[in-house]
């Protein structure tokens, strides 16, 4: 792969590019309020709609909690990487955040992986 380059700052997300991945990292451990998650969301779908990034890698290092609303920000996040014929991944993802993803089923919909090397190499 490609060396990462920086790309302009976001307030709730860090994201570079590794060769022509997007791999997008997330600034605060918790992602519970209401108006963060807005936030959160309207960021990441710029990614993909005023970007237009097709290949994109979320990792969840460091993330302790992911709220029900930000899981459906990712639903229209994938949604709209598909729409574009791109690709979305996850990696990083602790054990408790993982099982919310398999009650809800969310692992059949998402392609999770344990590390971003690991992730980075199924594109």
């Amino acid at each position: 792969m490609g060396e990462s380059r920086p790309i302009p700052e976001y307030r709730h997300i860090l994201v570079t590019q590794v060769g022509d991945v997007t791999v997008v990292r997330f600034r605060d451990q918790k992602i519970i309020e209401d108006i963060s998650i807005q936030e959160w969301g309207q960021e990441l779908l710029s990614l993909v709609d005023v970007d237009n990034r097709q290949k994109i890698l979320l990792n969840f290092t460091g993330v302790e909690f992911l709220s029900s609303a930000a899981l459906g920000k990712l639903i229209t996040l994938n949604a709209r990487v598909r729409a574009r014929s791109g690709s979305l991944k996850l990696c990083g993802i602790r054990p408790e955040i993982y099982e919310v993803f398999q009650i809800t089923k969310l692992n059949r919909v998402f392609e999770i992986y344990t590390d971003e090397s690991e992730a980075l190499s199924a594109f």
